[in-house]
């Protein structure tokens, strides 16, 4: 397996050789916690699994692969991989992040962890000058967030934080690495919650992190190996298997949530659409040069703007609640980016715990994270549940 390799290739084969005791072409669920010993200080690479272990180690290598990382780690859940980077900040340092980003992130900087951060629009350069302190260390990025969907140039932000003396940390849950690689555009981490387009089929819970830089890595490792927060085997199987058909669940979740978003564009019932494929997007020249498919080749083609959508209701927070009992494929659920269709009310959901603040979710909006289903059957069943809003 080399570099020069294509993405789906990669998907399928990196850090994943037949086992070779059995010749399995599938990576076997390691589930032990101990390994014999063939003298004092003398392993064959693994001693327990809390430090390592050999089918998180596939998926560990695999991630890396295909975010173009000499490194990648594990843990049980994507906050889990949040919270090991954070602890590379001393107590009290200062971070920025976006002012419309996931309400877990804000929620572990604000209750738990002894950090000092300011949340500003991060595609606003200006904004991030006048937010900056001489003891600001790092960036952390979402594009496109969640769930506004707004975008931010990573290139530019990672510039901006290394000119300073920090550096640039990005949340790509939501492009992928088939869609976007941020250490390519200057970037020093890259998180993921690999519950969801990585895993793809809501039935595991798990975070990566993505690092070139050696003593990074170490150091984050440290926190993953001490604290302990790591997936168990059963949990790297699946979203092993989930990774060997990313390539493809995200041609079609793409091409289905851009129906979607053209498709609530133009009903009546629908105050306003974001989607960084539609043209009128405020971000949507940067999305189209920075998420960019891998192709079959292992190159790069042309945009892919991933397929989460959200909408507000022109009758506003009542139409957006009616609504959430109406559909039919689209189930009222937590999560996003498995096969099905889910649709969320993030106001009261996954961003309840900024309610009442400045970071608030506007209790109009209804996001979508929108499935492989056939692209006719979820537009009819939004046009059923939107109509009956009338």
């Amino acid at each position: 397996m080399t570099d020069s390799d294509g993405f789906d290739t990669r998907a399928i084969h990196a850090g994943q050789e037949p086992d070779p005791a059995t010749g399995a072409v599938t990576v076997p669920i390691y589930q032990t916690s101990t390994y014999a010993q063939d003298g004092l200080g003398r392993n064959r690479g693994f001693e327990y699994s809390r430090t390592s272990n050999p089918t998180r180690q596939a998926l560990e290598q695999c991630l890396a692969s295909l975010e173009g990382a000499r490194f990648g780690m594990a843990f049980a859940s994507g906050m889990a991989a949040e919270d090991a980077v954070l602890r590379q900040l001393a107590p009290g340092e200062h971070l920025i992040l976006s002012s419309d980003g996931y309400g877990g992130t804000h929620r572990l900087l604000s209750q738990v962890l002894p950090l000092d951060f300011s949340t500003v629009d991060l595609s606003d350069l200006e904004a991030v000058a006048t937010a900056w302190r001489d003891d600001t260390r790092l960036v952390w990025v979402e594009s496109p967030t969640n769930p506004s969907l707004g975008i931010v140039d990573i290139a530019a932000v990672a510039a901006f934080a290394h000119e300073r003396g920090a550096w640039c940390v990005v949340d790509n849950t939501f492009a992928t690495p088939y869609l976007q690689r941020p250490l390519e555009l200057g970037a020093d981490v890259v998180v993921h919650s690999a519950t969801k387009y990585l895993g793809g089929h809501s039935d595991v819970i798990g975070g990566l992190v993505a690092v070139d830089d050696p003593e990074r890595a170490a150091a984050i490792g440290l926190v993953q190996r001490a604290a302990g927060a790591v997936p168990g085997p059963f949990d790297c199987f699946l979203v092993l298997r989930g990774i060997k058909t990313l390539g493809l669940r995200m041609d079609r979740h793409c091409a289905n949530a851009a129906a979607v978003a053209e498709f609530l564009d133009g009903h009546p019932a629908v105050a306003s659409v974001r989607y960084p494929g539609l043209a009128d997007h405020p971000g949507h020249h940067v999305a189209a040069a920075q998420m960019r498919p891998a192709s079959r080749s292992g190159g790069r083609s042309g945009p892919g703007f991933g397929g989460m959508v959200t909408f507000t209701l022109a009758g506003g927070a009542d139409s957006a609640r009616a609504l959430l009992g109406r559909t039919r494929l689209f189930t009222l659920g937590e999560s996003l980016g498995g096969v099905e269709s889910l649709l969320s009310y993030p106001s009261a959901m996954s961003h309840a715990s900024v309610a009442g603040t400045a970071l608030a979710v506007d209790p109009a909006l209804v996001r979508l994270s929108v499935g492989i289903e056939d692209v006719a059957d979820l537009v009819e069943d939004l046009a059923q549940a939107l109509d009956g809003l009338r």
